[in-house]
């Protein structure tokens, strides 16, 4: 099916990385990040100073003893480095290149087609992968004792600069193909994929799935948006949703037997060297300094995890998270403008068309930076929040039934059919300068806390 999404908005950001691939030569260290792994308790099973083998257990979860986190390369354990309450922030591991790998099982393509459920979950939960599955409501880790009314998988992106889909998917399309194959075995409902409506072949011949092509502004890209239109959640319902470029290296795991080696990341932004604003291929885990130190301008800058509308600051020293695929440089703005908006805005951004910039015939990127143009103020019911909204939600009343702490209210307003990312183009438009994901995420968790 064709859908076609009208409300929205494209944020045209300077330095779109191209599709190519570079292969960057691996790093001395890897590194895993136990806290990105929501509401696991943790277990450490190594120290400083141990040699371990590649797919090694680092830790397990206590409540969940099947779910492991393991090493994305064998070395020499150098560092492990603790934050508040002693939950282990980092496990930095120097790479040996002759170190032995842990074993899984594999299987052929023709077999991953009728394998049982219970070995699939089995061997997604203790090599950690299955935390790339995520359940709706509350987008947290799939719970494998939960049978999903149907499963959706993103192939395509809307906002600025997340990984390209077809480029993940094409550098490995058996292995894509095997995740698709593994999906279908873990519902009884069907397993959809959502692509563009220019998608590359290796999406449109996918089998075994239903499929379905979405137009429009961003975020006609978010997994919210796709079931909604798709088939929409009631209060009891549960979807299980994954990016496809995640799920080619859930198909290569089972392929291979073995952790995937390497990952596939987008690098852009204003940022970044012209030359340097492209796709690569980096070792799972590996370090980013070298990089980023040649990709990056001179200057201030700010390097986010992820995309400009939903990413988190890191450091340009930091090492590959394993839920991330994209990286995005933007400049640090500091400067403060005469008059602000009072003055004609010739090199302005502006969604509400205030600046004459946006009168001026033909289309530009922006160099945008993280200059906010203000301050935080009183939230004012403006209406501009659903002119980018796309899902039949009310939202500055939702807002408001979070922050009052009415639970109930922001149910019936539609809550549960979201997820934070459905709501930065809020935070960017936003007259009130209010960070609205945040405030979805903190309603979220409450209603998580307090049960249905």
């Amino acid at each position: 099916m064709d859908f076609r999404i009208n409300r929205g908005f494209d944020i045209a950001l300077a330095g779109k990385p191209v599709t190519d691939i570079t292969d960057v030569a691996p790093s001395a260290t890897v590194a895993v990040f136990p806290l990105e792994f929501e509401g696991i308790r943790q277990r450490l099973m190594v120290s400083e100073g141990d040699e371990v083998r590649q797919g090694a257990i680092l830790i397990e979860d206590k409540t969940n003893e099947a779910f492991k986190l393991r090493a994305p390369a064998g070395g020499q354990i150098t560092s492990i480095v603790r934050g508040a309450r002693r939950f282990v922030e980092e496990i930095i591991i120097a790479v040996d290149t002759n170190a032995e790998a842990e074993r899984f099982q594999s299987f052929s393509a023709e077999a991953l087609q009728s394998l049982d459920r219970k070995t699939i979950l089995d061997q997604l939960t203790t090599t950690g992968y299955l935390s790339l599955i995520r359940q709706r409501p509350f987008s947290r880790m799939a719970n494998p004792n939960t049978r999903p009314k149907s499963i959706f998988v993103n192939a395509m992106n809307t906002g600025p600069f997340q990984v390209d889909a077809e480029t993940a998917v094409g550098d490995d399309p058996s292995a894509f193909q095997a995740g698709l194959d593994l999906l279908t075995r873990l519902t009884e409902g069907d397993v959809h994929l959502c692509i563009g409506e220019t998608a590359a072949d290796t999406l449109n011949q996918a089998q075994r799935v239903t499929l379905h092509r979405f137009s429009g502004p961003h975020p006609a890209g978010n997994t919210s948006i796709h079931i909604d239109r798709v088939s929409p959640m009631k209060p009891t319902d549960t979807v299980w949703t994954i990016k496809a470029a995640d799920l080619v290296g859930i198909g290569r795991l089972f392929l291979d037997g073995a952790l995937p080696p390497h990952r596939i990341v987008s690098l852009g932004g204003p940022s970044v060297k012209p030359e340097a604003r492209r796709h690569y291929r980096i070792r799972t885990g590996g370090d980013l300094a070298t990089l980023l130190d040649s990709a990056l301008n001179e200057g201030e800058h700010r390097v986010i995890n992820g995309d400009v509308l939903s990413g988190t600051r890191i450091e340009r020293k930091f090492h590959l998270h394993f839920h991330q695929s994209a990286i995005t440089g933007i400049p640090a703005d500091r400067e403060r403008y005469f008059m602000g908006w009072t003055m004609p805005g010739l090199q302005q951004m502006s969604f509400t068309r205030t600046f004459a910039s946006t009168w001026l015939p033909g289309k530009r990127d922006w160099d945008l930076g993280t200059n906010m143009h203000g301050e935080v103020r009183a939230l004012v019911l403006t209406g501009h929040y659903d002119k980018v909204m796309p899902l039949n939600i009310m939202v500055d009343f939702l807002i408001r039934a979070v922050m009052a702490g009415d639970t109930d209210e922001a149910i019936a307003l539609g809550i549960l059919e979201t997820d934070p990312e459905d709501f930065a183009l809020c935070d960017v438009i936003c007259p009130s300068k209010v960070e609205v994901q945040d405030i979805i995420r903190q309603g979220l968790q409450m209603i998580e806390e307090e049960g249905i």
